[in-house]
């Protein structure tokens, strides 16, 4: 028989917390074993309870997501934490994960990246939703288009000077096609 894995949800949104624990039990395998929604209440109640993973949102009245997460994971450092946000920038993401978070979702996720997250980081890996993934990626492409820009302006500016660039990396030796 395959392991229930045992989940508790904080999040100050009730509405929230319901429709995903709505979610969660359809399905077999996944448990809700405690709602909170403050991280005081999350660190009051995690001792009492077996819990595999929590979902933390960050912006909470009190405590925030982050000094929860840290707290927590002092308190029971095998739980696996997964952000559950609307705040996809870098800077949350950063201070989810620095805090120890495994995964970062954003929610307005599918559910089905709901369930891989929880696998994901059950099986003791990490978990960054999709959108964010695309996000990175635009962002490291534009970067990269930017510095080969960048590159090619400095050789244009090095060959029109006349200098043959010596000892410059990637400067215009008299001849060379790049």
């Amino acid at each position: 028989m395959e392991k229930t894995c045992k989940i508790i949800l904080v999040d100050d949104h009730s509405l929230f917390r319901n429709g995903l624990r709505g979610l969660l039990a359809a399905h077999p395998g996944y448990e809700v074993v405690g709602e909170a929604a403050s991280g005081e209440e999350f660190l009051t109640m995690l001792p009492a309870l077996a819990a595999d993973v929590a979902f933390m949102d960050i912006a909470m009245p009190g405590m925030a997501g982050d000094e929860a997460t840290v707290q927590a994971l002092g308190l029971q450092p095998d739980l696996k934490i997964i952000t559950l946000s609307m705040y996809g920038e870098e800077v949350y993401y950063t201070r989810m994960m620095t805090a120890g978070a495994k995964g970062f979702l954003l929610k307005d996720s599918d559910f089905s990246e709901v369930i891989e997250a929880i696998d994901t980081v059950s099986a003791g890996g990490s978990y960054i939703c999709h959108e964010l993934l695309r996000a990175a990626h635009r962002q490291t492409a534009h970067a990269a288009a930017c510095a080969i820009a960048a590159r090619r302006r400095r050789r244009v500016v090095v060959a029109r000077a006349g200098d043959s660039g010596h000892g410059l990396p990637g400067a215009v030796e008299p001849g060379d096609r790049r």
